[in-house]
């Protein structure tokens, strides 16, 4: 599967929330300073990389470097901020979301698997 593309400005938001309209998108909000959002990234990184052939378009968003980013994906989404936190993109809406210890490799396989072969 695609790598996990960061998103560093609104710009790269902006263009990341448009593409939503033709493929899904999923968010991962990670906090560099929490143990949690680290045990949520590995799980993460460990789907993605089991992941072939996906249909989803994966960005990371590091909350405490570019809170600009996550302020402005929280506004748009209308979804309170979290962090850890997945939010799946689809068509401009959210269509799932999940945080702290809700983000594991089993939970984004059942909600997420069927964009992707395995």
């Amino acid at each position: 599967m695609e790598q996990i593309r960061n998103l560093m400005t609104l710009d790269q938001w902006e263009e990341a929330y448009a593409s939503s309209q033709d493929r899904p998108l999923l968010i991962f909000k990670h906090s560099t300073h929490c143990p949690t959002s680290a045990g949520a990234f590995e799980e993460l990184s460990n789907w993605v990389e089991d992941a072939e052939q996906s249909a989803l378009n994966c960005v990371l968003v590091l909350v405490v470097e570019n809170r600009v980013v996550s302020e402005a994906i929280s506004a748009k989404l209308s979804l309170k901020h979290e962090s850890p936190q997945t939010i799946l993109v689809e068509n401009g809406k959210v269509v799932w979301h999940a945080s702290h210890w809700r983000i594991t490799y089993s939970t984004l396989d059942e909600h997420l698997g069927h964009h992707c072969e395995k």
